[in-house]
Formats: C-alpha cells, sequence, structure tokens
C-alpha cells in the first residue's frame, strides 16, 4: 500500500477527526475557562483575601535581602538561598479554582442532560426472540 494511500486512510477515519475537533473546541474552551477564573473567581477571591498574587512571597534561606524586595531583585542579590513559596501557591491556588469551575459546568451539562432523558419517552423494548418465533408459531396456526 502506497504512503499517500495509507495516510488517506489514517485522515479520513472518524476518531482523527473526531480528535482534531476535540482539540479545537479545547482550545477554545481553555481560554474561555482562563478568562472565567482571572476575570470573574479572581477578583473574588481578591477582595475577600486581599492579594490573589503570591508570587512575590518568599522565605530568605540564606543571605541578607533587605525588606520589602521583590523576589525578582532578591534573586539577583549574591550568595543568597531564596524559598520561593508565593509562584507555587499562586499557581496551586489557580488550578484549584480553575478546577472548580470545569466541574461546576461539567455538573451544570449532566443535570441538564439528566432532564432531557427524563423528558424523553421511553420506547418500547423490542420484542424478544422468543415472543417472535411464538408470534410466528401463531400465525402459521391461524393459517391453517
Amino acid at each position: 500500500m502506497g504512503f499517500v494511500k495509507e495516510f488517506k486512510e489514517f485522515a479520513i477515519k472518524g476518531n482523527v477527526m473526531d480528535l482534531a475537533v476535540g482539540v479545537i473546541i479545547g482550545g477554545a474552551f481553555g481560554k474561555i475557562i482562563d478568562s472565567v477564573v482571572k476575570d470573574l473567581v479572581m477578583p473574588i477571591v481578591s477582595s475577600i483575601i486581599g492579594q490573589p498574587d503570591f508570587s512575590n512571597l518568599y522565605v530568605v534561606l540564606k543571605g541578607n535581602v533587605p525588606d520589602g524586595t521583590t523576589l525578582e531583585k532578591a534573586r539577583e542579590i549574591p550568595e543568597t538561598a531564596i524559598f520561593a513559596y508565593g509562584s507555587f501557591l499562586t499557581v496551586a491556588l489557580n488550578f484549584f479554582l480553575l478546577a472548580l469551575v470545569v466541574f461546576l459546568l461539567v455538573k451544570g451539562i449532566n443535570s441538564l442532560k439528566r432532564k432531557e432523558e427524563a423528558k424523553a419517552p421511553a420506547s418500547p423494548p423490542a420484542p424478544t426472540k422468543e415472543e417472535l418465533l411464538l408470534t410466528e408459531i401463531r400465525d402459521l396456526l391461524k393459517n391453517k
């Protein structure tokens, strides 16, 4: 099989196209979720706890760093050892809020799906093989 033909078969398969659509929608959805966290949730968090960006929080383990020095400037001071925990706290908080927003969205979508499924009337079950066979026997007996 030629390379072009094999690639065409691979690219046309439904799974590849579904994956491509999923990646594109996922990228757009990621921007929406990022905006929800950054523009809607973080201002509320900052009004409650004050400062949502902890990236300048650090502890000096070794060396002499003046009070009020930013993390970036503190790292430039020679012979200092700095434990920068603030960036981790900011990223962990953002991740938690992002996961919470995604969970709430998925929960809302699932509840809407359940409501739609409850509204849809259940179709009657298809007859079993035994029922079909009995119906056939009945019809044959009627014809005799």
